[in-house]
């Protein structure tokens, strides 16, 4: 594990220690027993009915480690509820606070005012933090290849898969796709996506071909659930991964350094 993905998870161990203490799982599992069902995050994402349309998982974030504070004037329902309008097919949303500026009430507050699904994207570690997602309203979860053992993958895996919640399974290189590709869409393929960061974990880098070259090398059903994260910025962006067979786009930093984020999708949508 890289030293800055070390820091974060040691941190976030004893965050979830601590939100053990404070609210018991049996506390989560009442919430979630007076929850509708989730939405459906996989279906909104992977549309067969229109399989060469783009679709854009757009991102709630108000810093990051690498870039700071990006975004000042932040009020995540206005920028969720722009995205809505301007055609995100769903919404990611950060809910580290430590680390990127998030908290998990903004989920319940984004889906009180869009119709779209919400991703938790965080730094999941533990199965606590799988229930406390469902708690919080999100309809999907991430999880980091390059911070969790396979064993805890299939586990969290079959976990959000009871809670019909989709997982998005995110790689950052050749090494942890290999790891992991056989895991993508289990228990069930309906619940299952595989995200390729373009961020290098080391240099904390950008390299927008890492989603294309991992492309080329997958079969083709691995290909309509793959989600490029990270470098998507233009147009063209989005015509070169539609050319590598790549019809879903996590966009988020781009998007909330412009003044208006959801006319900034809107073009990117274009």
């Amino acid at each position: 594990m890289v030293p800055v993905l070390r820091h974060i998870v040691e941190h976030k161990r004893r965050e979830v220690a601590e939100s053990r203490r404070r609210v018991p799982l049996e506390e989560l599992k009442e919430r979630i027993s007076e929850l509708g069902r989730p939405r459906n995050f996989f279906r909104a994402v992977v549309d067969d009915r229109h399989p060469d349309d783009m679709r854009v998982i757009a991102e709630v974030k108000r810093k990051s480690p690498s870039a700071g504070v990006i975004r000042e004037d932040f009020d995540p329902v206005a920028i969720a509820r722009g995205y809505w309008q301007a055609g995100a097919a769903a919404i990611s949303c950060l809910t580290d606070a430590e680390f990127f500026g998030g908290d998990l009430a903004y989920i319940h507050a984004i889906r009180d005012a869009v119709p779209l699904p919400v991703l938790r994207k965080d730094f999941i570690i533990d199965d606590y933090q799988v229930w406390e997602a469902r708690a919080a309203g999100a309809d999907a979860i991430l999880l980091i290849a390059e911070c969790l053992h396979e064993r805890e993958i299939i586990d969290f895996q079959i976990l959000a898969t009871e809670l019909q919640m989709t997982t998005l399974l995110e790689v950052h290189s050749l090494d942890s796709l290999w790891r992991v590709i056989n895991h993508v869409g289990f228990p069930h393929a309906g619940y299952g996506l595989l995200g390729v960061n373009n961020r290098d974990l080391e240099t904390m880098k950008t390299d927008f071909g890492n989603a294309l070259r991992i492309a080329d090398m997958v079969e083709a059903p691995t290909r309509r659930v793959m989600v490029a994260e990270s470098g998507v910025r233009t147009p063209a962006d989005m015509k070169r991964l539609r050319s590598h067979g790549i019809h879903i786009a996590l966009v988020g930093e781009s998007l909330m350094r412009e003044p208006d984020p959801g006319a900034a999708l809107r073009a990117l949508l274009a």
